[in-house]
């Protein structure tokens, strides 16, 4: 399924869903900009987690050492170092491959970031 503007996504080390914004082109999956494999710019593209409890991250390792080594998640900042990956194969919106219901990407912190709810419901992508 072909993901659109407004999906939900989810970090394995973020405490909330984000929400995936498409910026406007032109190739629209029913009412909602179509979603391409290369949407991961932070707060553009990929929103906050709102919180992050990756060591991974340092303001988290900081402050988790801070508080003797109590766990202490800190705001959520996505870095999305690379495109999204398994797009589909034959879907194409301006030259990319539409991101689909079951492509992850990456967050240079270690968490894992998948669509949860796709934003659209009626356009499907093998």
């Amino acid at each position: 399924m072909v993901v659109t503007s407004g999906a939900m996504t989810l970090c394995t080390f973020g405490a909330a869903p984000g929400v995936l914004n498409v910026l406007p082109a032109g190739i629209t999956a029913g009412p909602a900009p179509a979603a391409t494999v290369t949407d991961i710019v932070p707060f553009v593209n990929v929103g906050s987690f709102t919180l992050c409890t990756s060591l991974a991250n340092p303001a988290v390792a900081t402050a988790t050492a801070a508080a003797l080594g109590v766990l202490t998640p800190m705001p959520c900042t996505p870095v999305i170092p690379a495109p999204w990956q398994t797009g589909s194969p034959t879907v194409m919106v301006q030259g990319r491959p539409a991101l689909t219901n079951t492509s992850t990407c990456q967050c240079a912190y270690g968490g894992l970031v998948t669509i949860a709810v796709p934003g659209q419901f009626t356009v499907l992508a093998p």
